[in-house]
């Protein structure tokens, strides 16, 4: 998966306006203008398409989680110059407030069943034994449970 897409759905699951997505980035010290977020989320094969770099959709995922949980006192998170599919799934549990059980309900919902120990693996230091590369099958049916789960229909 990648910057983009993962950026789409999850303005999709929580129904983000334009200005909500510009006071996200704001809240981790990142201004930008509705014309980089309509970039953005532009579909690949757009001429206007533009990518997200990795260090602007961190930047992004850190003013999710201070939008989500309030901002922390002192030094705000360093947004990381290298993103994989491991800190993204980090970052959007911690932003949602995800315990274990919550994350194997979600991704129950997308008809995904990950054992407790693969979960924790995916949460680990990259150092350790037990650590293991999150697939982008997992991160993909976790934010499509998480459209499950989150998004609601406007009628």
């Amino acid at each position: 998966m990648n910057n983009n897409d993962i950026l789409r759905r999850i303005r999709y699951t929580f129904d983000f306006s334009d200005q909500k997505m510009i006071k996200i980035f704001a809240l981790a010290d990142l201004d930008v203008t509705r014309a980089e977020i309509s970039n953005w989320l532009k579909k690949d094969d757009d001429p206007d398409f533009q990518g997200i770099y990795d260090i602007q959709f961190a930047t992004f995922l850190n003013g999710f989680i201070n939008d989500r949980r309030g901002k922390k006192e002192g030094e705000q998170a360093k947004p990381e110059k290298k993103l994989n599919n491991n800190i993204i799934f980090r970052k959007l549990k911690i932003a949602l407030n995800l315990r274990d059980e919550d994350i194997l309900e979600i991704l129950m919902l997308a008809d995904m069943r990950v054992g407790k120990h693969e979960l924790s693996a995916f949460f680990r230091n990259p150092s350790q034994n037990q650590y293991r590369p999150c697939k982008d099958q997992i991160l993909r049916n976790f934010i499509h449970g998480m459209q499950i789960k989150y998004h609601v229909d406007k009628e």
